[in-house]
């Protein structure tokens, strides 16, 4: 159980409802999150209010009817997934960093330049994204904040999503180490052997890895490789 005078408020509007809990506000960003966390961990106590500051408990009907049961870690899972939870100054700040920053490593892992078809560096997505005041929600997902991230910076950079095809060649006493590394960047699309005993294979990647995936090419061949953007 959490510490009564350190919980803070989860509340949540349903089927006409007012719900409230009083959480850890650490565990529970954790826990709306998808961490492994048990209910009972984050709840400072097991009830489920209606107005937590005056102590007004909800009742069964209206639990039933927003969320078919009177299990208070049931509905309190709901209203966690579901509601907002109150913050500190400071945990919005942290969460938002957070997950500013991996916005920003998906779009350079996943973007080019369509002009020059290379990535464009995370510092430049990071101008970007202030240039075109992105403003980063802590609670919804990276993937949906990718996309409308992507969307407001293109009127600041040429950028989008693409996969490039890399022609690789490499001798075979590498070609283990290669064919084990591939599924780290994408997949392979077509491979053959050569008379000289060499691999050469045709790799799909997100066009923002072609860095990574040569240098793990230079690593895994001490340089013995060659490499063709398609």
């Amino acid at each position: 159980m959490v510490n009564l005078e350190d919980a803070v408020t989860a509340r949540l509007e349903y089927f006409g409802e007012h719900f409230e809990i009083l959480v850890d506000p650490d565990l529970a960003s954790d826990f709306k999150r998808g961490e492994p966390i048990n209910v009972e961990d984050v709840l400072a106590v097991e009830e489920i209010f209606k107005d937590a500051k005056k102590g007004d408990k909800a009742s069964e009907e209206s639990m039933l009817k927003a969320f078919n049961t009177i299990d208070h870690l049931e509905v309190a899972s709901a209203i966690m997934h579901k509601g907002q939870i109150q913050l500190t100054a400071q945990q919005r700040k942290e969460m938002q960093e957070e997950k500013r920053l991996k916005v920003i490593a998906t779009i350079t892992r996943e973007a080019i330049n369509p002009q020059t078809k290379l990535p464009h560096p995370a510092r430049r997505i990071e101008i970007a994204m202030e240039e075109a005041k992105v403003r980063i929600d802590p609670f919804k997902s990276v993937d949906e904040q990718v996309n409308t991230t992507l969307k407001a910076i293109r009127t600041k950079i040429p950028i989008r999503f693409e996969k490039v095809r890399v022609v690789i060649k490499v001798p075979g006493d590498f070609s283990g180490k290669v064919y084990g590394a591939i599924p780290e960047f994408g997949k392979t699309t077509k491979e053959e052997w050569q008379q000289d005993g060499s691999w050469v294979a045709i790799v799909e990647i997100p066009g923002g890895m072609q860095e990574s995936f040569y240098q793990k090419l230079n690593e895994l061949t001490r340089g013995q490789v060659e490499t063709k953007l398609l």
